[in-house]
């Protein structure tokens, strides 16, 4: 009887999940007819099951909503707003019922007649103050499942991720091994196999986040309810799936934005009247998978963030000075939503507005290696993104050392590594505190032997500088003694003591089998005494004449297959790998290298260049595709200072700068891509093309093939005329800039016929736009 009776609770948990949402979207669209079956037959399973189970006070509730479900299926009834109230206070209950069932609890004490009484024709309930949509159709049929408890699933991962782990030290001692080895074959194969099963295992993890996003319809309902205003919820995106513990992790942060949202940023109706908007506001919340994290969108067409606001509250509350709130662009203002005690609420309500919650939101989501990003247009609305990593248990992350011990950094918050003792590289120490000075940039600088009290084993000079941005957005430099390889680690909590010192985010173990502990950078800093927030305004205001300096383009300089001096930005390089020469083949007209699961176009090399042996490549990486390119030594991290002299036409090399004293051909990222996953002339003036400063695609790839174009690149955040503007289609642009607007969009084709955007790898039809652009600005 009990597993009958634990059935009989998990299934009802099941159905109760998407009932809230069914029943607000059956109620702005009475003739439904699909979500009204499914609603009905809940109430019907559960009032057959407690029949079975003895539970009358259960059956007595879905009895009686059966019939008033039932009269409405017949038509002999019409739903209201007080039909829909009443099932939803009776869904309610059956809620708490259940979870008094699962808990081995007394039922909840109470008289359920007032909930069946409201279900009777003509009973007075609350006005409807919200209208909800969601998606439309029928729910697909759902797919045969067993129920595990989440404990075994852990136990199956954590097996084999210690398979994975002891894969991978195998590995290393077949390479290490002096003596013939004939087994190459045969580990391959179980290399692929365990491949195989971590990805079906890890599958096991994943949900849809559909769960997360199930209960916010009857959510805003109430809430809007409450604050006497109506909003339209569009809900999107359902079917991403997500790592189970990132879908509880985020469910907080999410739940309060959207309550910001209603109760700040949507209007009453009479205010959104006043204001020339209609009066039902919109909310849209949609979830998209981009690479190896998810994007969840909220936005409001609402009153928006006012700037202005927040910088004389921040000011008032000495988060910062009149000086350095004057040094502030747009972006940087509305982050400081995110300040600990900051509002721009007229009053304080039982929902929010006490200057409290989104610097929570903001740590919460940090925590998981998340980013909260705002951008906000007063009159017009706000809009908040999160952006979080698929899955908590594999991250990529480098490996790095103090004296004898090793720890990881996880790859998400790495900017980029440099020398200490390298030509534009300067550490000074001022009033006790580390600041490096990095092509003119200083940044706070700590050192991990300091913060851990070890010992190095190398000099100041010769160590390595790690740039970290940690997911709040600013940087510090972490210097560490030695640098080893990139890495996918399997992570698990670390213990409690260990997590306690706030250094750490977990745990994980080498390929040779030993510890190593993963750094939260976040927590980095704040034991290495770095103010990130204060001393990152004070660095980009102290930059001064030396700005120039700092927007020089940091460079990876390495020596190709051919022997060749080159040079690639470093933005766009992922990771170094290597791999067998017999991964590498031509298909499909090209040459292609297999790494790991992933088959990837390869560049850089021919087939005659392709030995007998190992071959080193860059997975470089746009945000959206991955490709290899071959080289054979990394040579140092470097910068283009010098004039760069643009190549006579396109191709691989786009031109030749000095770098380090000596002549290096920069590979052109943009034309790699437009070849291998993608489907000139220059002005005679120096032209000015805008391009947003917060999108690294356009920054990393775009940009040096506007400049080859002739055209001087400024970004969003300088107040400069300029002759053109290239945006990302769906943009909002802070001005209107008419005809000068280029549109790209990220599909190889177009929307519909009227969308005259442009494919952002169709290399030809940027430059035929470029070229047109400049001759209208003649």
């Amino acid at each position: 009887m009990d597993d009958l009776i634990a059935d009989f609770v998990a299934e009802c948990r099941e159905m109760l999940e998407a009932l809230g949402g069914e029943i607000v979207a059956w109620e702005a669209q009475p003739d439904d007819r699909a979500r009204l079956d499914s609603i009905f037959r809940f109430v019907h399973t559960v009032k057959g099951n407690c029949g079975f189970f003895e539970f009358p006070r259960l059956e007595a509730l879905s009895h009686a909503a059966e019939d008033a479900l039932a009269d409405v299926r017949a038509g002999r009834r019409v739903p209201d707003a007080a039909l829909v109230n009443a099932v939803l206070g009776i869904i309610d209950r059956i809620a708490e019922m259940v979870a008094a069932i699962d808990a081995g609890e007394d039922m909840p004490f109470g008289d359920d007649s007032a909930l069946i009484a409201a279900l009777a024709p003509g009973a007075e309930g609350p006005a409807v103050q919200s209208v909800v949509l969601e998606g439309q159709g029928k729910a697909a049929a759902a797919p045969r499942t067993i129920r595990l408890s989440i404990e075994l699933l852990d136990r199956v991962m954590s097996t084999v991720s210690d398979m994975v782990l002891a894969r991978n030290e195998l590995a290393r001692r077949l390479r290490e091994s002096q003596a013939e080895v004939s087994v190459d074959g045969a580990f391959e194969r179980l290399s692929s196999i365990i491949a195989e099963m971590r990805d079906a295992i890890t599958r096991t993890r994943m949900q849809r986040i559909e769960n997360l996003f199930v209960g916010l319809p009857r959510m805003v309902r109430d809430l809007s309810a409450e604050l006497g205003k109506q909003v339209l919820v569009d809900v999107e995106g359902g079917d991403v799936e997500l790592d189970r513990e990132m879908i509880e992790m985020i469910r907080d942060p999410l739940t309060h934005i959207i309550r910001n949202a209603v109760d700040h940023g949507i209007e009453k109706p009479i205010d959104r009247h006043k204001a020339g908007k209609r009066e039902i506001g919109l909310l849209s919340v949609s979830a998209r998978q981009s690479g190896n994290q998810i994007l969840i969108d909220i936005h409001d067409d609402g009153r928006g963030i006012d700037g202005k606001k927040l910088v004389e509250n921040a000011i008032a509350n000495k988060v910062i000075d009149k000086e350095r709130a004057a040094q502030l662009n747009e972006r940087e203002r509305l982050a400081l939503i995110f300040e600990a005690g900051l509002s721009t609420a007229k009053e304080v309500t039982s929902i929010s507005g006490r200057g409290v919650g989104m610097d929570v939101v903001r740590s919460n989501v940090e925590r998981i290696g998340g980013i909260v990003e705002v951008d906000s247009r007063p009159g017009e609305g706000t809009r908040m993104t999160l952006r979080v990593p698929l899955t908590l248990t594999i991250i990529p992350a480098l490996t790095v050392s103090v004296g004898n011990q090793s720890f990881a950094i996880p790859r998400s918050a790495i900017e980029e590594i440099v020398r200490a003792n390298g030509e534009s590289v300067t550490l000074e120490h001022l009033g006790g505190a580390g600041v490096a000075t990095i092509r003119g940039r200083r940044v706070p600088e700590v050192s991990l032997a300091t913060i851990l009290g070890l010992d190095s084993e190398v000099d100041e000079q010769d160590r390595r500088l790690i740039v970290l941005r940690p997911a709040g957005g600013d940087v510090y430099a972490l210097s560490v003694d030695r640098i080893h390889d990139h890495e996918e680690l399997v992570v698990k909590p670390a213990a409690p003591a260990v997590m306690a010192t706030g250094l750490y985010a977990g745990t994980t173990l080498a390929d040779d089998g030993s510890p190593i502990l993963l750094f939260d950078p976040a927590g980095l800093a704040e034991v290495g005494g770095v103010k990130l927030e204060a001393q990152e305004r004070a660095a980009r205001i102290a930059e001064g004449p030396a700005e120039a300096a700092s927007k020089a383009t940091a460079v990876l300089l390495f020596r190709g297959l051919d022997g060749g001096r080159r040079a690639l930005r470093l933005a766009i390089v992922d990771r170094i790998e290597e791999v067998p020469a017999r991964a590498i083949r031509k298909s499909a007209g090209q040459l292609r290298v297999q790494v790991g699961e992933a088959i990837l176009p390869l560049a850089g090399a021919t087939s005659e260049q392709i030995g007998k042996e190992k071959v080193r490549i860059f997975r470089l990486n746009d945000g959206a595709h991955e490709i290899g390119y071959a080289f054979t030594e990394v040579l140092d991290f470097a910068a283009i200072e010098s004039e760069v002299i643009h190549a006579d036409r396109p191709g691989e090399v786009s031109g030749v700068s000095l770098i380090n004293g000596e002549p290096a051909e920069l590979v052109d990222g943009h034309w790699l891509f437009s070849n291998h996953v993608g489907a000139v002339a220059q002005s005679s003036q120096q032209l000015v093309c805008r391009i947003p400063c917060w999108d690294p695609w356009m920054q990393n790839m775009l940009r040096p093939l506007i400049e080859a174009a002739g055209y001087r690149v400024v970004s969003d955040a300088e107040e400069e005329e300029a002759d053109v503007v290239i945006a990302s289609l769906g943009e909002e642009l802070a001005e209107d800039a008419g005809e000068k607007t280029i549109w790209l969009r990220s599909e190889p084709e177009p929307a519909h016929k009227k969308d005259d955007s442009i494919y952002r790898y169709d290399r030809a039809g940027l430059l035929t736009a470029l070229k047109f652009a400049a001759g209208r600005a003649k």
